[in-house]
């Protein structure tokens, strides 16, 4: 759920980001060029950022009447 959360900001991030260039007169070519790199940079950092922890190790279970 935080993946999307990313995502969809990074969307608008870029949205945004596509508009100011086109009403400041960059061609779309380049506003779609930019546009898809961002996107896939956003992919990447949100996969790497919302990635979930697991610890590593051993664990022991001991229930209430059991000794070790």
């Amino acid at each position: 759920m935080r993946f999307f959360a990313y995502i969809l900001g990074f969307l608008i991030l870029i949205a945004g980001l596509a508009w100011g260039a086109l009403e400041a007169g960059v061609p779309a070519l380049y506003v779609q060029i930019g546009s898809l790199i961002l996107l896939g940079l956003g992919i990447i950092l949100g996969a790497s950022r919302t990635r979930t922890y697991r610890p590593q190790g051993d664990v022991t279970v001991v229930r209430d009447q059991d000794q070790l």
